[in-house]
């Protein structure tokens, strides 16, 4: 019932981080008159799409106007905003893993998050949450504010080493097979689904590695000692990845390069084969169209072995055609 009150008001989950690696859920209606001890935090995860959501964050979260206004805007890209009062307002991008879903159509998740508060709000489901709460609930969670979106950012670059892996190995498969069977054509299709979705990728990927590498130097009061470590690890996490996203799309356009060329090659090929064709019977077109004009005086027309000799000739033209395309190697 707890859940079920608190999403009936676009309330996804809410939690009091016991500051020992647990937490405990609460109600909308015990959020009103919550108060905070001094080690725990309070984490509230709300739907961005829900009207509720709005008249809350702007009426009792405490938030100014500006703050609310960019945590509601409807398109955003990934940003770190330093608010006065040591808070802050992160934006970060995960993939999309819901069914039918392109795991490249990231989604979005908002953060607000000072010394011993953290509030997200994201519009679709989102697994980096759904881990963090098997977490707090397993007694092995985030113990304060700064740890939670430590951890949820771990969780969402968790998501993409998994997908950038499928995609290499999907390149690795496209490459062996143009290695292996060179008669057979790659589906373009395929490979440039997978150029645009490394381009895709790295078009969030590329900020949000800038926002960790901000987060490594942050001034932030309650971040605890070894955060800046574990965020600049991070960063560099997404560095790599940023790279073998590069190297990705340069290994798929060197596989069009190549198929391309071979299509132009078979063109080429073939186009040659019907010239060579066109050479043999042009001279035989015209022999039978010369032979079959209707007036008299044919030679051989009378005779009983004309068929015969007309069908010589043309042959011993074919046949020195032939011999002449094979000294200048044309075939």
């Amino acid at each position: 019932m707890r859940e079920e009150d608190n999403a009936q008001w676009g309330l996804v989950h809410a939690f009091v981080l016991n500051g020992r690696g647990g937490a405990r859920g609460i109600t909308r209606q015990e959020l009103q008159s919550l108060v905070l001890q001094e080690q725990e935090s309070l984490w509230l995860h709300w739907d961005r799409g829900h009207p509720y959501t709005q008249s809350w964050l702007r009426a009792q979260s405490g938030l100014n106007e500006f703050a609310c206004n960019l945590l509601l805007e409807e398109n955003t890209r990934p940003r770190l905003l330093a608010l006065p009062e040591q808070q802050l307002l992160l934006f970060l991008r995960g993939l999309n893993l819901n069914p039918g879903a392109e795991p490249e159509d990231m989604v979005s998740v908002r953060i607000f998050a000072d010394a011993q508060r953290a509030i997200t709000l994201r519009l679709r489901p989102l697994r980096a949450t759904e881990a963090l709460i098997e977490d707090l609930l397993a007694g092995r969670g985030p113990k304060n504010a700064a740890e939670l979106i430590l951890r949820l950012a771990h969780y969402l670059t968790d998501k993409i080493e998994l997908l950038i892996g499928e995609l290499s190995e999907q390149i690795d498969e496209q490459e062996e097979r143009a290695d292996a069977a060179q008669t057979r054509m790659l589906d373009h299709a395929d490979l440039l689904q997978m150029r645009r979705r490394a381009a895709s990728l790295r078009r969030f990927l590329a900020p949000q590695r800038d926002i960790y590498g901000q987060l490594t130097a942050s001034a932030q009061s309650w971040f605890v000692g070894t955060d800046s470590s574990h965020w600049n690890e991070l960063n560099n996490r997404l560095t790599r990845y940023l790279e073998e996203l590069e190297l990705s799309r340069e290994r798929v356009s060197l596989l069009l390069e190549a198929e391309n060329r071979r299509m132009d090659e078979r063109m080429n090929h073939t186009m040659y084969r019907f010239g060579i064709i066109t050479g043999i019977f042009l001279p035989m077109s015209f022999l039978t169209g010369l032979l079959g004009i209707n007036v008299g005086g044919i030679p051989g027309a009378e005779s009983p072995y004309g068929f015969l000799l007309a069908c010589s000739l043309m042959g011993a033209v074919a046949l020195g055609q032939w011999l002449l395309f094979r000294r200048l190697r044309w075939i």
